[in-house]
């Protein structure tokens, strides 16, 4: 088990889908792990080391005029679907790149794959996130073009992503209106790192005991500046507000 997050032993594989290209295959785990007495001390190093890479990461992207956005929230939520709506959308103004993560399995980096993006599927077998390293890696298959859009999309975990930066330009939350109105207040961690919080699937409001101003409020209970942006998937009620923050978003200064 992982001192910093709990976690179990990664097995991470990081394979490139676009253009016939040979994957790549790795193996690492990025997490130390703490002898008893020990946490505290190895939890500290582990993530400052993070944090260095993470700069890294960043550099190399505001360098070539990449924003790389890293979408979190729980399964469910909408994050695939969200993205190759979004993809087909901002396609014709700027170049698409998706990194995919998931414990395991191909099938989220199959679907953007089929929206025609480049994507590299991170598989982080019994992590729980991914980390500056792993994003590294992605990057290097990946090889986005200057100037991209880059997707992150994280494991589905409310938790242990938000103590990972990855060195991305923003972070965006992915909530549901099936969640309930409830997940800010018992993940503020997680809301509370946000630029962005999604709300999904408010097309289904009149059907589920939730008041988007109540969901709306609690974001913002942990997070006063954030900038949250109901919208739908299904309908594409608000992807229009959506996209437009997306193409107003400039690579982080470093």
């Amino acid at each position: 088990m992982c001192g910093t997050c709990g976690c179990g032993e990664a097995d991470v594989r990081v394979e490139a889908l676009q253009g016939g290209r040979d994957p790549a295959h790795g193996t690492g785990h990025s997490h130390g792990h703490a002898p008893v007495g020990g946490v505290v001390e190895i939890e500290t190093a582990l993530l400052a080391k993070n944090q260095h890479l993470a700069e890294h990461n960043r550099a190399w992207l505001a360098e070539r005029g990449i924003v790389a956005l890293n979408l979190m929230s729980s399964p469910g939520s909408g994050k695939t679907s969200l993205l190759c709506r979004t993809i087909t959308a901002v396609a014709g103004a700027r170049p698409v790149a998706v990194v995919e993560g998931d414990q395991e399995t191909r099938l989220d980096a199959e679907r953007i794959r089929g929206t025609g993006a480049p994507v590299v599927q991170i598989n982080t077998g019994a992590g729980c996130h991914l980390d500056a390293d792993m994003l590294a890696r992605g990057l290097a298959e990946l090889r986005p073009v200057d100037g991209s859009l880059v997707f992150v999309e994280n494991v589905g975990n409310l938790v242990c992503p938000a103590l990972f930066d990855l060195g991305e330009a923003a972070r965006v939350v992915v909530v549901s209106v099936t969640e309930g109105e409830d997940k800010p207040l018992k993940y503020p961690a997680m809301f509370a790192v946000a630029d962005v919080v999604v709300i999904n699937k408010i097309d289904l409001l009149p059907y589920v005991d939730v008041r988007l101003e109540h969901l709306t409020a609690h974001c913002r209970s942990v997070n006063p500046g954030v900038r949250v942006l109901p919208l739908s998937v299904t309908t594409g009620e608000g992807i229009g507000a959506w996209c437009d923050w997306l193409l107003t978003t400039v690579p982080v200064s470093v």
